[in-house]
Parts: C-alpha cells; sequence; structure tokens
C-alpha cells in the first residue's frame, strides 16, 4: 500500500507541474506534448484520488479515464517523435538521443494503463502502483 500511495504522490505532483509549464508554450510542437502530458495526469488524478480514497469509487468514472489513459498514452511516441524546443519545455534531450528506451517507457505506460482494471476500487488500487511506477520512471529520466 506504502508503494501505491508514494506512485500516486509522485504522479500527482508531475501533474502539477505540467498544469503549471503549459503558461507561455510558443512552440505548437512542444504544446501539443503538454496537451498530452496533460490528458494523461488528468486522468491519473482521477484514478489516483480514488485509489487513495480521496474521492468515492465511480466505475463509469474510472472505465473513462482508464480508456482515455490508454489512448493517451498510446500516442506519446507520435507526438514525441519531431524534436521540438521551448523554453517552458520540460522535456530532456535525451529523449531523442535514447529513442528507443523512452518509447519502451511509453510502452510500459500503456500497458500499465491497459491491464489497470477499473471495474471495482481494490482493481484500481492494484492497478495504480504500475502506472504511477512507469510514470514516475520516465519523468525522472526525461523530464526537467
Amino acid at each position: 500500500m506504502k508503494l501505491i500511495s508514494k506512485s500516486l504522490i509522485a504522479g500527482l505532483v508531475l501533474v502539477a507541474g505540467v498544469a503549471v509549464a503549459k503558461e507561455g508554450v510558443q512552440d505548437p510542437t512542444v504544446k501539443a506534448r503538454m496537451d498530452l502530458m496533460g490528458t494523461i495526469g488528468m486522468n491519473v488524478k482521477v484514478l489516483g484520488d480514488m485509489a487513495t480514497d480521496k474521492v468515492a469509487f465511480d466505475a463509469a468514472a474510472a472505465l473513462a479515464a482508464q480508456e482515455a489513459l490508454v489512448a493517451a498514452s498510446a500516442d506519446i511516441a507520435a507526438k514525441f517523435e519531431p524534436q521540438a524546443t521551448d523554453p517552458v519545455a520540460e522535456a530532456k534531450p535525451e529523449i531523442w538521443t535514447n529513442w528507443d528506451d523512452f518509447v519502451a517507457k511509453a510502452g510500459a505506460l500503456n500497458a500499465a494503463a491497459t491491464s489497470l482494471d477499473p471495474a471495482s476500487l481494490d482493481s484500481v488500487k492494484a492497478g495504480m502502483g504500475a502506472v504511477g511506477g512507469t510514470c514516475r520512471d520516465c519523468h525522472s529520466t526525461y523530464r526537467m
């Protein structure tokens, strides 16, 4: 349970950072990436808030968040493939020099999101450790 809580807290902190960073972005490619990460973060927050009992479990909301997370995580490589920079971008250049690893990390998030079962609170709690862990793994390597 402590692992789940630590992963969720880390994920929620990362979500907050994306929201602040989007202010002032000028490059449309970078904005599209940040919007995608915002979508991912928002849906991780929905599931994480349920998993940590901050909000009541809602099966329909959990399913919608899980489906959105699966769809968005499948789009990470496509959004990051064009190397673009912006003064407010938080993506490290190592994304493009270690592209295969970055894509593998994005795939790990997609696999974790796909395997998360949104049918019950217990299954959401069980799946969120993997989701939070993949977010933390990628962000600690590829995000400033």
